[in-house]
Parts: structure tokens; C-alpha cells; sequence
């Protein structure tokens, strides 16, 4: 499988945690913001392989696939061998109103 990541949901990766960051600066360090990021990006990659197709729970992904990991949603479109990840939401951020 070859995997894309568009610009939206890797910003939505990013932002999340960074503002985590900023919120906790005292006890959130900035090593453990980079390790939450790149589990982030890993389970990207585990999206048909570990990671079940579902169908989308918030409307705004209405035409796209869901997958999810215990912290992440992801929506994506498969194009032949290609998963394009369009959308990430942090899993305490599930909720349609989210952008």
C-alpha cells in the first residue's frame, strides 16, 4: 500500500498536540509531544492493515472510509493501491460540531 497524508490532517495532528503543549507546559514535555505525534502518524499506516474500514460516524466525512485507533479517527479514500488520508480527529474532538 502506498499512503498519502494531506496538508488538513497532518495540521490536525500537529495543532492538537501542540496545543496540548501550551496548556500543559509545566508537565507535557516537548519530547513526549514528538513521540505522541509520530504515533499518530504511525497508525496511519496501519490503516487496511490493522486498522478496520468503517463506515464514517461524522457527516462531514460523509463519501470517505473511517478508521480509528484508541486516540485517532482518520477518514481517507483508497484509489487503486493508494490510501489518501484527507481528515484526522483526536478522539475526544468526535463529535460533528468538531472542525
Amino acid at each position: 500500500m502506498n499512503y498519502v497524508i494531506r496538508k488538513r490532517c497532518a495540521q490536525k495532528i500537529t495543532t492538537f498536540y501542540r496545543n496540548v503543549s501550551k496548556k500543559y507546559k509545566h508537565t507535557y514535555s516537548l519530547d513526549l509531544m514528538e513521540k505522541n505525534i509520530n504515533d499518530a502518524f504511525d497508525a496511519i499506516y496501519q490503516i487496511e492493515n490493522t486498522l478496520q474500514r468503517r463506515k464514517p460516524t461524522l457527516s462531514r466525512w460523509s463519501g470517505y472510509y473511517m478508521a480509528n485507533t484508541d486516540k485517532w479517527y482518520f477518514a481517507y479514500t483508497i484509489n487503486g493501491n493508494t490510501v489518501t488520508v484527507v481528515d484526522a480527529c483526536h478522539a475526544q474532538n468526535m463529535r460533528d460540531s468538531c472542525d
